[in-house]
């Protein structure tokens, strides 16, 4: 899986307390626009709402895009999130998306604040029966905050 990259309104959120990382509700977007420039422009627009996102129409299950949180401690000060693998699967064509985003679905001041994303290098596109595996590091975690 490609790297993660950390958004900077991301860091601001986290000072004035809207994640609660290890409690709320994590999801994914997928896009084929690269979001990164919009959602770095402020923190005020670091928010799913500038995210172009694909249709989820052909994605399988009720709520396919929701990630679990494995983990979210800290250890001598550094804290550390772990989420489980996610895997999607395409009950008809799905994309094309080369940018997989992480974002928080629970706060609604700002709505959905965006915490990162993947970018996988080139467009994909899921047909019908196929899975992807959203392989979150269960060893380093997503993402640490020291």
């Amino acid at each position: 899986m490609a790297a993660f990259t950390k958004l900077n309104g991301f860091t601001e959120h986290v000072a004035e307390g809207v994640h609660v990382l290890g409690t709320h509700q994590l999801m994914i977007a997928l896009t084929n626009t690269d979001p990164a420039a919009a959602l770095n422009a402020s923190t005020a627009a670091c928010v799913l709402a500038n995210v172009s996102e694909v249709s989820y129409t052909n994605l399988s299950g009720g709520t396919p895009r929701n990630v679990t949180t494995s983990t979210s401690a800290q250890t001598s000060g550094t804290y550390k999130l772990v989420c489980a693998d996610l895997l999607l699967t395409a009950t008809g064509d799905v994309g094309p998306f080369q940018y997989v985003v992480l974002y928080n679905d629970t706060p609604t001041s700002p709505a959905d604040p965006v915490i990162g994303l993947y970018n996988y290098g080139s467009s994909i596109t899921l047909p019908n029966g196929e899975t992807l595996n959203i392989d979150f590091d269960a060893t380093n975690g997503v993402l640490t905050i020291a």
